[in-house]
């Protein structure tokens, strides 16, 4: 919702700058997003005449002009047509920067001839995209002065997000309202126009007469509709001050009687729409649409309606879209005489329904879907049939009025303590009643009423955040909570996320929080993509679909760093991903991802590729954190499709429950990403790994022995097909009791080794707890070691 700061001061009384008013609209809940000072950047430009304009010696669309600005003549090369002599000027003097295209005026040769500044057109200036011509000023305005008082400019913008619940403040009225209430004026009377048509006919030049035009209700969707003919208009441009007015806001002056419905959109928040009187088919009926019947709009396309969509209509056929759009065949141009006015009430519901499905954005229904002022309907045409006979000329017909306006009145029995139990600040019982009645709020012996105008009250809890608004919420004092003695419960999945996270982070990794949903193309590739987890309103296409896994973000995280020169991350991420819409579809993942490098470049040398080791030493990491003893677990190479298939691997307990993936990332998977550095990845099912046992339970003392451990080391011919893994298992199982561990230090294909064989090395440690160990039991050990190896097809390497 866009204001100007004189607008504003046409309904509120007061002295306050415009940085006091944003800062006080902010404070009582309207958000000012942005304050528009087109003064500061136009301020430079300075009113001048073109006292001679001669053709250029060297270009036939040049013209060299002789400009005065009031303390200097100087020379100027203007390629504008409209550049004469006697006209006046927008002047940018050297030093003087273009807001359209920052381009600084210097003093410069054109074709030969020199050009001391420049004379500007709306669009140089920012004022329109208008560049066909310079801008000509009144002839009244004095030389040397800014443009800025000149056209108007010196009047701020002030935008302001309104929330869905304060359709009052969708007119700069309601906001005036509020601005009063909150202490920053007085609010002056709804218009110094309005007046009722017939009671002051004689003081408005009106004729009061008979419409012609008659008008019929058949659905409930439109509850009051009044119209009021108007005939012998003249129609053409607005005044100045209405166009200026409509074109600060955004909007695009058309003509006077369009103009003056814009007008009431914005200064009151009430809609209305002008018919050409002479284009109607005889009368109004206001109905559903029949299916498959057309309507082409004010905005140039044609519609094709549905039964459930409500339209005006007359003889003919439909003639608009009640609360949306007018159709275009009964407009009103420049050569209309008589016009036929509507105000009326209709269904929010129906209006949101029907503009979604046609995909029509106007400022009319942003207000009706939000809810009008059910009781300015009859005001509300009243002062737009004033402002047509006053701009316009005419007379005007006593008004036609077909339905009532509901009853929306409604009554709430106050506690004014509430206002402190509830929202923390203690005020007198008159300051409370004082803030309600400034907003509109009637007061009946403890029962509030609301105005007609705030459809979103409904309770006390609505009226303290009136109070509290108005007196500002920074004026709550900070009161800290009690401090409890006891120590908050932690769910053990919760404690032991938290581990996780606390682990990965040691490990040098960036926690990283994303949407919980991805586009359905990209939830495809990631084994998801089911049509039932895809939105139904999603906030953008490409968030349209239920996450099936963490690492597409991730990735997507990398490749945006990366295009910024930051190729080299490690980033990980906890949260729920969702296989489907049962109650045990939705899963709690951890992931994460290392890219390019796994250190920076420097003077030892230890930068290298990260491999798929990183992302297995990471996932390791985790599984030990949740309490698992990482390295007596399965692993193979099951993995999904988004895994490179020989660089991957799948950790699981005993081959059957799956605990997590790791490995390098596919490379069509990151061509789709755009990414050219190697990734590698980690998964983690945190739902499938056993809990901790619970609190009370006996664990196991650690035990230590003192004596001597002994190191053998191995080395076995092995099929290539054999996983290392087995390798190890099966020597562990060899001699429980002493052997304390096995590990793989080195495996080897190639020259020497027969194909689709290799040779694989372990180390394996001995220990008693209670003896040093001598050489016969050493050997013993050994022969059960090559013996277990040998069951696997394995034949020791001399």
């Amino acid at each position: 919702m866009k204001i100007t700061l004189s607008w504003l001061k046409d309904f509120l009384e007061t002295t306050a700058t415009v940085d006091q008013i944003s800062e006080t609209l902010t404070a009582i809940g309207l958000e000012v997003e942005g304050i528009i000072d087109h003064a500061a950047a136009l301020k430079p430009f300075v009113v001048a005449q073109i006292e001679e304009a001669t053709q250029h010696p060297g270009a036939d669309k040049l013209r060299v002009c002789k400009v005065n600005d009031g303390s200097t003549v100087r020379q100027v090369v203007c390629g504008a047509a409209n550049a004469r002599a006697g006209i006046k000027v927008a002047l940018a003097r050297e030093g003087v920067t273009i807001p359209a295209n920052g381009m600084v005026i210097k003093k410069t040769s054109i074709r030969s001839v020199e050009s001391n500044g420049m004379l500007c057109s709306g669009r140089e200036l920012g004022l329109s995209e208008d560049s066909d011509g310079i801008i000509e000023l009144p002839a009244s305005a004095k030389l040397g002065e800014s443009i800025v008082g000149t056209l108007g400019l010196d009047d701020p913008v002030i935008d302001i997000a309104i929330t869905p619940n304060r359709a009052d403040c969708l007119g700069v009225y309601g906001i005036a309202r509020d601005l009063a209430a909150a202490g920053l004026g007085k609010l002056k009377g709804v218009s110094g126009v309005r007046c009722q048509v017939s009671e002051k006919a004689e003081t408005c030049n009106l004729k009061p007469e008979t419409s012609s035009i008659s008008i019929t209700l058949s659905t409930s969707a439109c509850p009051l509709f009044i119209g009021c003919t108007i005939k012998g208009v003249k129609n053409g441009q607005s005044p100045a001050w209405l166009q200026q007015r409509l074109k600060a806001v955004g909007l695009r002056p058309i003509s006077t009687l369009v103009d003056i419905t814009n007008f009431m959109t914005i200064a009151y928040g009430r809609p209305l729409h002008v018919f050409d009187a002479n284009k109607l088919k005889g009368n109004i009926t206001v109905r559903y649409a029949k299916d498959g019947e057309k309507l082409k709009a004010l905005d140039a396309k044609e519609y094709s309606l549905s039964g459930n969509m409500v339209a005006v209509c007359d003889d003919s056929g439909v003639v608009g879209l009640g609360g949306i759009i007018g159709g275009e065949p009964t407009g009103c141009s420049d050569a209309t005489t008589d016009v036929f006015l509507e105000g009326a009430l209709f269904d929010p519901v129906h209006i949101a329904n029907t503009g979604r499905t046609l995909g029509v954005e106007s400022d009319a229904r942003y207000r009706f879907e939000r809810g009008v002022d059910p009781a300015f309907v009859k005001p509300g045409v009243e002062i737009a049939v004033n402002m047509i006979l006053e701009l316009c000329g005419g007379n005007a017909s006593e008004l036609v009025v077909a339905g009532t306006a509901p009853d929306t009145q409604r009554s709430i029995e106050f506690d004014v303590s509430k206002v402190e139990s509830l929202g923390g600040v203690a005020l007198p019982e008159n300051r409370i009643f004082d803030i309600l009645t400034a907003l509109g709020f009637a007061i009946k012996a403890g029962v509030v009423i609301p105005p007609s105008w705030r459809a979103d009250i409904e309770g006390q809890a609505d009226l303290v955040e009136e109070v509290l608004r108005i007196t500002r919420y920074d004026s709550i004092p900070s009161t800290p909570l009690p401090v409890s003695k006891k120590k908050a419960a932690e769910l053990p999945q919760t404690a032991r996320a938290n581990l996780i996270r606390k682990t990965l982070s040691a490990h040098g990794m960036t926690e990283c929080c994303s949407w919980a949903f991805l586009s359905h193309a990209v939830a495809l590739q990631f084994g998801g993509g089911a049509d039932a987890l895809k939105l139904l309103n999603p906030i953008s296409a490409d968030l349209d679909t239920m996450r099936p896994n963490l690492l597409p973000h991730l990735i997507s995280a990398a490749a945006r760093n990366a295009d910024r020169g930051f190729a080299s991350l490690a980033l990980f991420e906890i949260g729920n991903v969702f296989e489907d819409v049962t109650p045990t579809g939705q899963k709690l993942m951890a992931a994460g991802i290392r890219t390019a490098q796994s250190a920076p470049r420097n003077f030892f040398k230890t930068e290298r590729d990260v491999d798929l080791f990183d992302a297995k030493g990471d996932l390791f990491a985790l599984l030990d954190a949740a309490g698992l003893n990482a390295a007596r677990l399965a692993v193979d190479r099951t993995v999904p499709a988004w895994y490179h298939p020989t660089r991957s691997g799948r950790i699981s307990l005993g081959g059957k429950i799956t605990l997590g993936y790791f490995g390098e990332i596919h490379p069509l998977i990151l061509s789709s990403f755009k990414l050219e550095h190697r990734v590698v990845a980690f998964e983690a099912m945190l739902d499938a790994i056993p809990l901790p046992k619970a609190k009370g339970t006996a664990r196991p003392a650690l035990a230590v022995s003192n004596f001597q451990a002994s190191e053998r080391d191995f080395a076995f011919v092995a099929s290539e097909r054999v996983a290392a893994t087995d390798i190890v298992k099966a020597v562990e199982g060899a001699d429980k009791q002493l052997i304390q561990s096995v590990n793989v230090f080195d495996v080897y294909v190639g020259t020497g080794m027969e194909p689709g064989k290799k040779s694989v090395a372990i180390a394996v440690t001995l220990q008693a707890m209670d003896r040093t160990l001598t050489d016969q039991e050493i050997e013993s050990v050994s022969q059960k070691i090559i013996a277990a190896a040998t069951g696997l097809g394995l034949t020791l390497r001399t």
